[in-house]
Parts: structure tokens; sequence; C-alpha cells
């Protein structure tokens, strides 16, 4: 999916919104623990009630990875539902991976050869070499740590260079964005930070960043907007909990809709106001 193709379906949602699958098989109504493969179950109820609104899907690996090989059966099952039923969604492997470029292709392999998604997370900490294998594949996304929604992003996110003054995740913005480009390499900046996104825009104004941290994590939708919108959106905004668990009950699904739609609902207003729609 390009730049251009993922803009035409935001258009045409009126969405930017991301669904996070963060399936956790502790939190799933009980009634579908009956079921053969019950974090399949319960995704599939997901994406049939939310596939309308949503442009993207990222399932997180722990809550599959936890599971082991069911887990890993779950996961699949759900990239190839998305896939065959509502191909127009982005998927994105929440993998955070990162390590030297020998392991770093076998896990390209694993994301986009076997499992099919169309983009994974990457840690930057370990350099270029860690990163360029994911690049190796042109018609899928590398999703690359910038800022984080964390606490813990202080502790070195935010370090200084004392004689630039630079911030440490200004530094992985302005080397990585020399590594692809803005038609396969995204950035996660997380919406507890919206007031940094403004200065991040200067650094890398064409590229889509995905926005964790609205709703459950208390980030501002309408702050994300203001500051993080470019000329073709830019964002996907993910809400996980926020929508997923919003019933336990059998209702679950429904309950799922009605929060998606609420968020839905005011990423159409910012699109309007930013004369996108």
């Amino acid at each position: 999916m390009t730049t251009e193709q993922l803009f035409e379906n935001i258009k045409r949602k009126g969405s930017y919104l991301c669904v996070g699958l963060d399936t956790d098989i502790r939190k799933i109504p009980r009634y579908l623990l009956d079921a053969t493969d019950p974090v399949f179950a319960f995704n599939k109820e997901i994406i049939d009630a939310t596939a309308d609104v949503a442009v993207a899907y990222k399932p997180n690996l722990a809550f599959y990875e936890m599971l082991g090989v069911q887990g890993w059966s779950s996961l699949e099952k759900t990239v190839n539902y998305i896939r065959h039923n509502h191909p127009d969604i982005f998927i994105i492997a929440d993998a955070k991976r990162g390590d030297i470029g020998n392991t770093a292709s076998m896990y390209a392999r694993a994301f986009f050869d076997h499992l099919d998604f169309d983009a994974v997370t990457v840690a930057p900490y370990m350099g270029e070499d860690s990163v360029k294998p994911f690049l190796t594949y042109l018609d899928r996304w590398v999703i690359l740590l910038a800022l984080t929604s964390n606490k813990g992003a202080f502790d070195f996110q935010f370090m200084e260079d004392k004689e630039t003054g630079e911030r440490l995740f200004e530094k992985v913005l302005k080397s990585s964005s020399q590594w692809g480009t803005n038609e396969n390499m995204m950035y996660v900046v997380g919406a507890t930070k919206a007031e940094e996104l403004a200065g991040i825009r200067q650094i890398i104004p064409n590229h889509f960043l995905l926005v964790p941290g609205v709703g459950a994590q208390g980030g501002s939708l309408a702050e994300v907007a203001k500051y993080g919108m470019n000329e073709q959106c830019g964002l996907l905004v993910n809400s996980s909990r926020g929508i997923i668990y919003a019933s336990d009950g059998e209702d679950f699904a429904e309950k799922a809709r009605e929060n998606a739609l609420k968020v839905a609902g005011e990423m159409k207003e910012t699109l309007k106001l930013h004369k996108l729609i």
C-alpha cells in the first residue's frame, strides 16, 4: 500500500483509526473460551464490527507470543482474515524488533513473507544495519520507534546533546529519515507527547506517524491532529483498550463498534477542519 492509497482510504472512510488488537485471553468474554480458537473468535468479531471505520489493525505480538504455538496460529488466522475479507485495511505487526542485520532479515521474512503484514514496528537503537533488512521489501513498511507514549520515554529519548541541544529522539528522526523514504518508513510518536508534534513535523513533514496513547492513556486526538496532521493526513491514530474492551459481555463487538464510531466521528471532524475531506 502506498502513501497515496492509504490517504485515499482515509478520505473514503473519513477516519484515520488504527484498532490495536491487543487481545488478552484473560480479558475476553468468558463464553468465547469455549471456542476452538478464542483469540481469533474475539478478533474476528472486533474486526467485522469496526472494519468500515478502521484504516489499520495493529496486533501486538506480545499477546500472541505468550500463548505459544496457539497464539501464533491465532495471529496468522487474524492476518489472513483481514487480508481476505477487508483487503483495503493496512495491517501492522507491533513487534518492536531490533537486532543485528542477519537476525533482522529473519524477522523481516517472518512478518512479510510468512505472515503477510504490511508493516512492522522496529526499534532503532542498534542503528541502520538493524533496520535496512526490513526496507529491502519495497512494498512493505518499517515503523520506527521515535518518541513513545510511556513514562519511561523520559529515561533516554529526551537526552540532549550538550553542544547542539538536539534531543535523542530528534537525532533518531534526522538520521533514520535518510535510510528510507516517506513511502516505506513511518514513525511512532505517542499522543501523550502531542506538544512535540509541531517540531517533529519540521524534521519529517511528509512521513506518516503511528500515534498510540489516545484513549486509555489519556492522549488528546484534537492536539494530535492540530500539530501532527499534514497535507495527506499523515496520521494513523491507534486505540486498543478503549475499543476492544468496551464490554466484557456478549455485546462486546457492538460496544466496540460504538466506541470506534465515536473516535472515527471525531477524526472526521478534524479532517474537515483541515480541509482534507
